[in-house]
């Protein structure tokens, strides 16, 4: 999705400024004081012995057990979009590493983004959001597609009108925050406790790099991995599979339609570039790229080995020293690589209760869409 195009360039830039203004002022005080944090009951909030140094300052949206319920609440509630059918957790389910399985994703009216819906994952690690970095700021990642016609299309102003209509809402924002009209940084800062904490570092992968029970990797498993650090680790790098840069990797000799990190930048220089994705889960994440174009991994492994474009802006790591363009594979190889990606799917992750939707279920059946 365009950040600019969806929100609206100078307007919305005064008021992501005012929004994160407020998110600041809250600071570590988002309980109030002396409420107990309960840490220990919120998940994903240990940062992992193989994962690099956590970005997130986690003192600035202190980890509470109530907070993250709230937030999670909020997450699957389909009543903050406009028609009252399409909430967060439809275009990012669980069972998919928080994606939806579809090529573009789908909003309110069946609505077509102009990207593939991204996983949630590891979002603590993150240094900016979407495919193009048009969001810094974990808080403010929701204004996005809270606010695009073609997904939630909700003004902020009427989603927060929803919610200080609803007295279960009021209860638990007033019982974190103080009993006072819910606004946008209490709502921004109760959404990111959720997403932030969609901690996923223990695949099997993890298992072996940690040295910990069940991390057992098989002889093609060791080759396939062996291979990844000769051929993708320039890209994918560190246990988190990503080293947050944007990246031409060939897809499309133009970018007519969609220009990626130039759409934010406005530089030439950026055209075509799109941020490194994690491959954490990735054998759940399908179909791949940007714009949802190849449905399996082997059709993405078959891009690199012979599909891809040349640009301008396409990356020196796919252009070979013989004039080459791509990732030389053999058949093999892919093969090994491919087994070795299926050990990056985390189970633990993907089945979670504490990051399904609530039971009962709270807003989202408790509303119908408007007439």
């Amino acid at each position: 999705m365009h950040f600019r195009r969806l929100i609206g360039s100078q307007v919305y830039w005064q008021q992501a400024a005012l929004v994160w203004a407020g998110v600041a002022l809250l600071g570590a005080s988002s309980c109030e004081p002396g409420r107990p944090t309960a840490q220990a009951a919120v998940p994903g909030t240990a940062q992992p012995a193989n994962f690099p140094k956590m970005v997130y300052e986690l003192a600035k949206n202190q980890p509470n057990a109530a907070t993250f319920a709230l937030g999670r609440q909020l997450f699957y509630d389909t009543r903050l979009s406009s028609s009252g059918t399409v909430s967060c957790g439809s275009c990012h389910q669980q069972s998919r590493a928080f994606t939806d399985g579809q090529a573009l994703a789908v909003g309110v009216g069946h609505r077509l983004s102009t990207r593939n819906a991204p996983t949630l994952q590891n979002m603590r690690w993150r240094r900016g959001f979407m495919a193009d970095g048009g969001v810094l700021g974990l808080e403010l990642q929701a204004l996005a597609p809270l606010t695009s016609a073609v997904e939630m299309n909700t003004p902020l102003a009427t989603a927060l009108a929803k919610l200080n209509a609803d007295p279960d809402y009021r209860r638990q924002f007033a019982a974190i925050y103080g009993p006072r009209e819910i606004d946008t940084p209490q709502f921004l800062r109760a959404l990111a406790q959720f997403t932030a904490a969609l901690t996923s570092a223990n695949s099997r992968y993890d298992h072996y790099v940690r040295h910990e029970a069940g991390g057992t990797l098989t002889a093609p498993e060791l080759r396939g991995r062996a291979l990844f650090v000769v051929k993708c680790a320039g890209c994918h790098a560190t246990d988190l599979f990503t080293d947050e840069s944007f990246r031409n990797n060939g897809l499309d000799r133009a970018f007519p339609h969609d220009s990626g990190r130039a759409h934010i930048t406005s530089h030439p220089t950026d055209a075509g570039r799109f941020k490194v994705p994690s491959l954490r889960n990735v054998a759940r994440t399908a179909p791949y790229m940007h714009d949802g174009r190849f449905a399996t991994l082997p059709q993405v492994l078959a891009h690199y080995a012979h599909g891809v474009q040349p640009s301008p802006t396409l990356d020196p790591l796919l252009r070979q020293p013989s004039g080459r363009l791509g990732i030389v594979l053999s058949a093999q190889q892919q093969v090994d690589l491919l087994t070795f990606l299926n050990t990056l799917t985390d189970s633990a992750f993907l089945a979670n209760p504490q990051l399904a939707p609530p039971q009962p279920p709270g807003l989202a059946t408790a509303f119908r869409a408007p007439k």
